[in-house]
């Protein structure tokens, strides 16, 4: 059946349900409110009955019955009750609608609260089905002794006899509910079409399949989460990268001990590394809007060789800048150094100054070329020497270094981003002092890494492990506090450590090692 068809029958259905309980409902307060005026009823005649003179005299007494029978009869007829019990001290009966039980013995009432002076309402379960009982006790003419204890009842009408008594009621309620209700139907059928776009389940699912299958096909792993941080969809890769394959979760349970699981995150801009499973991923989040509302957030999760790709990328873009905007600035001042004694007839110290430079870049580049044997080493490590000769910072690669492979599970983009993070904080640090000094040992093979970069700079205030926090940063600028934060997940996730030493005014010094030194 089209939805609209499918909606109107449902609403229709529901809405005939809920009259007919609004009608036992109905019908169950009548007899509740009867059940309420029997009992004010009851115990306005037991209190009547127990204020005679001729009950409070007799009760208790051989001739009782004689007297108290009739009169309770009388009463019981006129007051159209169903019976009217009265019992001495003893809970001997002086009267009943049976004659026979009159002077039997009831035990069970002298447990009656009524035998203390005390008259209530109280609801009872008979062979004529239930009745309401009033209990009021009855005092002697000075009201100074209690002789006895008077109940009266009335059995309860029926539902039957109540539905009999109202069906007129009940039918004129039940054709104006259907009524509305069928209209209402109409309205809610036509609603739900508008809202699902005019489209029947079978598009809509076929639509949901669609859409399943291409977040499948993606190569990164996606995942959906709803404005509460409950997650509505996963795709294959991110089940694999997360190891989660639950049907429903939370942003907490699925990123146990990682700060995806720890923050509720409704905007991120970039990339931001995540470490799982001894593994290290980048993760961009996109809030997701329907009708200028937040809906919740798109979280894509991808692999670490594109991690790598892109760390490689980014870093070695920035190191040529770098580069280029150091020789630019340095090769400007030699000739502007060399043009000035040149216009000085001071042809020798011209070509002395010449020499010295070409002598002392040939020694670095030598030097560098000799220890490390990665190329894009190399250009990194010439990069950072340019630039720390523009900021004025005497940059020293140690004698003891070496670099032969990469240790196990690191790439050259791994290495440019810890190198070159570790240097520009390094450099930077030394900028307030007057002689800057940075030092560098690198020593690699493929079981074995080990970086040490110390400087001569402000020192970190405690405590120093802030800053490895992502975002974390004592410099006032846009995109910092991103890079110690990225050299720590590489680090931890190939099962290294990275130790800092620093003193305020002093200096600090970082080293990381992965892996064992086996030479």
């Amino acid at each position: 059946m089209p939805l609209r068809t499918t909606m109107f029958l449902f609403s229709f259905v529901i809405v005939l349900f809920s009259i007919m309980t609004s009608g036992a409902i109905m019908i169950h307060n009548i007899a509740g409110a009867f059940e309420k005026e029997f009992g004010s009823r009851a115990i306005a005649i037991a209190r009547t009955v127990a204020q005679l003179e001729e009950v409070q005299t007799t009760v208790g007494t051989e001739k009782g019955f004689e007297v108290i029978q009739p009169i309770a009869e009388r009463v019981r007829l006129a007051t159209d009750v169903d019976y009217i019990v009265i019992f001495d001290m003893k809970g001997v009966r002086y009267s009943h609608p049976s004659e026979s039980r009159i002077g039997t013995i009831n035990e069970e009432i002298m447990k009656n609260a009524a035998y203390s002076q005390h008259e209530y309402i109280s609801k009872a379960f008979g062979v004529q089905g239930f009745s309401i009982r009033a209990f009021v006790p009855i005092m002697n003419p000075e009201a100074t002794r209690q002789v006895g204890v008077i109940t009266v009842g009335i059995i309860t009408p029926k539902w039957q006899h109540l539905v009999e008594e109202y069906q007129s009621d009940i039918y004129i309620s039940l054709f104006w509910g259907l009524l509305i209700g069928l209209v209402g139907s109409i309205l809610i059928a036509n609603h739900i079409k508008r809202q699902t776009l005019n489209l029947e389940p079978s598009e809509i699912a076929r639509i949901v399949e669609e859409r399943s299958a291409i977040m499948q096909a993606m190569d990164v792993g996606l995942l959906a989460t709803d404005g509460k941080g409950n997650i509505t969809y996963m795709n294959h890769l991110a089940r694999k990268y997360t190891h989660f394959f639950g049907k429903r979760g939370t942003l907490k349970e699925v990123f146990q001990n990682t700060w995806l699981g720890e923050e509720h995150i409704e905007k991120q801009d970039g990339y931001r590394p995540l470490s799982m499973f001894n593994q290290m991923y980048l993760v961009r989040i996109f809030p997701l809007k329907i009708h200028d509302k937040n809906a919740g957030s798109l979280i894509v999760i991808t692999d670490r060789k594109e991690a790598h790709t892109l760390a490689e990328e980014l870093t070695g873009v920035k190191t040529l800048v770098d580069t280029l905007r150091a020789k630019h600035h340095e090769f400007l001042n030699r000739l502007h150094s060399i043009a000035g004694l040149i216009q000085l007839n001071r042809n020798e110290e011209a070509i002395s100054l010449i020499l010295d430079e070409i002598t002392d870049e040939e020694s670095v580049f030598q030097k560098i070329k000799d220890k490390i044997q990665d190329y894009s080493i190399q250009g990194l490590l010439i990069g950072k020497f340019s630039r720390a000769k523009e900021l004025g910072v005497e940059l020293t690669l140690s004698d003891d270094s070496y670099l032969f492979d990469y240790v196990t599970g690191f790439s050259s983009g791994d290495l440019i981003t810890i190198i070159g993070n570790l240097l520009d904080n390094a450099m930077e640090a030394c900028l307030s002092k007057e002689e800057k000094f940075v030092d560098i040992l690198i020593q690699g093979d493929k079981h074995y890494l080990y970086i040490e970069v110390q400087d001569n700079g402000a020192g970190i205030q405690k405590p120093v492990e802030r800053i490895f926090d992502y975002g974390f940063t004592t410099k006032n600028k846009a995109g910092h506090g991103i890079g110690l934060a990225l050299v720590k997940q590489i680090v931890e996730s190939n099962h290294g450590t990275i130790q800092v030493f620093s003193e305020v005014g002093v200096g600090t010094t970082m080293i990381v090692q992965v892996g064992r030194n086996e030479q």
